[in-house]
């Protein structure tokens, strides 16, 4: 009888202890998701980032531009417009809009319920969602850096290529005297 209380009382505090580590790392997927969902709104802050981050949503989520505006006209941050897309992606049938108000109304609520939470109730995990975030903002920041190139210099490589011009086309060294002997002056003085 002892052993049997024993072994129970064992299963018991494993069982909490399996538990708690889940839910740590619910709340671990839970900080990455928001600081992926920041860093999408950082960028659609930066000079052309809006349009930029609205198609990369667009792109990621296969949705409409006009769909991603409808959910940023319920106050939403583009942050929170790619965590409902993910996760009513998940769902069957893909990110319709019965999908994101079933997305929203867990949310929102009663009782107003956690990502984590939100992303139980529908049967799938968040760290699909953390990585389809990151990669929404990874690209978008790709799409301006490269807009800002195709449209001309960006100031971080006007002094390198202006430091490349000069390299190709160096300045002739100039020559004056001093002390009774010939000095030269510029790049290739010694």
């Amino acid at each position: 009888m002892k052993r049997f209380s024993a072994a129970l009382g064992i299963f018991c505090v494993l069982s909490l202890l399996s538990v708690v580590a889940e839910a740590a790392d619910v709340s671990k997927d839970e900080r990455n998701l928001e600081r992926e969902a920041k860093r999408l709104n950082d960028t659609a802050a930066k000079p052309d980032g809006e349009k930029a981050v609205v198609k990369r949503l667009a792109m990621e989520f296969k949705t409409t531009d006009s769909q991603v505006q409808a959910l940023r006209d319920r106050q939403l941050g583009y942050g929170e417009v790619a965590i409902v897309l993910s996760l009513a992606q998940s769902l069957p049938g893909s990110a319709t809009d019965a999908n994101v108000h079933r997305v929203l109304a867990l949310r929102q609520g009663p009782p107003i319920l956690g990502w984590g939470q939100v992303a139980q109730q529908l049967g799938t995990k968040l760290g699909k969602t953390v990585s389809q975030v990151r990669k929404a903002a990874n690209n978008a920041n790709r799409d301006i850096k490269n807009d800002h190139a195709r449209a001309g210099k960006t100031p971080k490589q006007a002094p390198v290529e202006q430091k490349q011009q000069e390299q190709k086309n160096p300045e002739p060294p100039r020559s004056y005297r001093g002390d009774g002997r010939m000095l030269i002056q510029g790049g290739s003085a010694q």
